[in-house]
């Protein structure tokens, strides 16, 4: 006996604005089936899952949740039962809320410690939920805490999670919506290689609970649940496969070049400036309430020299970098010295900014979208989150330069919320370089691109690196994205500095 069909797409059209997102786009997924939606970036598998949820408007063709039409029988009294209420999703980026439930969480508020106070703990997060519909719900409270590993951080609040247990924390709240449809936008972002393996689990223990599956992600990082795949290209399903008729070779990405002459040129536009220490910290400690974040961090970085800081989530390395950065007040009570200058000497944050060139996965969530691409590069110029004043014609120009090394100049004029996300994070890593300052700070800059896109941010770093005595210091899970100028490595475990010297 063939198997139900769970969800049905035919001849869906969908438009945004001006332009056609999907034309004429037909997907079965049938009882027994997880879905991996892979492709380049850009190609359009955040928008199905969006539309799938019911989030983008179809102005064409259907789709059927057949899953709701077999269970709506039993709540034809409730009218707001919706397949909306049986599906979920994990999206890119959250959408949390203060205590109030008035305005969204901003960059800098999970190092104040008075306005990160307005800001709701994991359990309250969890406690506000809709609770499920149905009967003795495998996804309860406490299954789903231990299993999401969320024991010890209910007691703490959204805003001072790191980013992968934000990603644990979303995943736990669809679950416990109990849906019949899980849609998750590449989930595996930002989780260490520990949580990647544990999620990879997870999945399978989802779908065995009776959860469909569909999700965005990697060609290199299919879980073991997924037993089918669509591959798409330019807003259309170009072919699906069977997983094990898959090859995931097939996507290695061409050759990485950039314009040499074009890169020495802009970065013989660095400001001069030379200083003996860019970072010196001693016995550095940081706690939030009776938490220790930091642990007797000594670490001295010189010009020129190339770090990877690495460690597993809610090791301490966000907090570690927001003391570099000027972002985190506690840095004044702390033995810090930035560009031969110690902290408290009466420098300006924005003297420190001048100096750095910042993306971060925080930095992302929480930058306005109402700027243009074009503007938002520019900003960097200033360390703002935005143009806040005329544009200067001469550091546009600069600011499309580096668009185009980018290979993102088609979307100078676009409003930054209204591009793709590996877009947007190409704006922020090309913000981060506009200036040529003397540190550049990369923390995990390279969640949401693909393999393409990954390998010539990569190459474009390196040549970088090469031809100026740029410091680096670079954090990512993944030890393949560590460009090869990078020669040594500071580990944090718990807020501790751990010996070795390996990846």
């Amino acid at each position: 006996m063939p198997a139900k069909n769970i969800l049905t797409l035919s001849h869906v059209r969908v438009r945004q604005t001006t332009s056609t997102i999907f034309n004429e786009l037909s997907l079965e997924i049938k009882a027994g089936e997880n879905w991996a939606l892979i492709g380049k970036s850009g190609s359009g598998k955040t928008a199905l899952l969006q539309t799938i949820a019911g989030n983008m408007p179809v102005s064409g063709g259907q789709i059927i949740y057949h899953f709701y039409e077999g269970a709506k029988q039993n709540f034809l009294a409730d009218a707001s039962f919706t397949a909306q209420k049986m599906m979920a999703m994990v999206a890119s980026k959250h959408q949390f809320k203060t205590l109030s439930n008035t305005k969204d969480f901003y960059y800098q508020q999970r190092y104040n410690s008075s306005d990160a106070d307005d800001a709701p703990t994991v359990q309250l997060y969890l406690n506000q939920l809709p609770k499920s519909k149905i009967l003795n719900p495998t996804w309860n409270f406490d299954y789903t805490v231990k299993k999401l590993n969320l024991e010890f951080l209910l007691d703490k609040q959204l805003i001072k999670l790191s980013n992968g247990e934000t990603k644990r924390l979303l995943l736990a709240a669809a679950l416990l919506k109990h849906p019949s449809l899980l849609l998750l936008d590449n989930p595996l972002t930002g989780l260490d290689v520990q949580s990647r393996a544990v999620f990879n689990n997870l999945l399978t223990e989802i779908s065995q609970s009776g959860i469909t599956i569909i999700m965005a992600t990697s060609p290199q990082e299919i879980p073991d649940a997924i037993t089918n795949i669509a591959i798409l290209d330019q807003q259309q399903i170009k072919k699906t496969v069977l997983k094990e008729a898959f090859e995931p070779k097939s996507f290695r990405p061409d050759e990485a070049c950039v314009d040499t002459n074009e890169l020495k040129d802009l970065l013989s536009q660095k400001p001069d400036a030379s200083f003996s220490t860019i970072i010196s910290m001693e016995n550095v400690n940081i706690r939030y309430d009776k938490k220790q974040i930091l642990n007797n961090i000594t670490w001295k970085v010189l010009p020129g020299e190339k770090w990877a800081l690495l460690g597993s989530n809610g090791a301490g390395k966000s907090t570690l970098l927001s003391l570099i950065n000027g972002d985190n007040p506690q840095a004044y009570a702390n033995n810090i010295v930035l560009f031969d200058r110690k902290r408290g000497s009466g420098e300006s944050i924005w003297d420190i900014k001048k100096k750095i060139g910042f993306v971060s996965p925080e930095l992302h969530q929480y930058f306005p979208g109402e700027s243009s691409c074009l503007q938002v590069i520019e900003s960097g110029f200033y360390d703002t989150l935005g143009l806040f004043r005329p544009s200067n014609p001469q550091q546009s120009n600069i600011a499309l330069r580096w668009m185009k090394l980018l290979r993102i100049e088609n979307n100078a004029r676009k409003l930054l919320k209204n591009v793709t996300a590996s877009t947007q994070r190409l704006v922020l890593l090309a913000r981060a370089l506009v200036k040529n300052p003397p540190l550049l700070i990369f923390d995990e800059p390279c969640q949401g691109l693909d393999e393409q896109q990954q390998q010539h941010f990569k190459y474009l770093l390196e040549m970088i690196c090469k031809n100026s005595n740029t410091t680096l210091i670079y954090v990512t899970h993944y030890q393949q994205e560590i460009p090869n100028v990078v020669n040594q490595i500071l580990r944090l475990e718990k807020g501790k500095m751990v010996v070795g010297d390996s990846y």
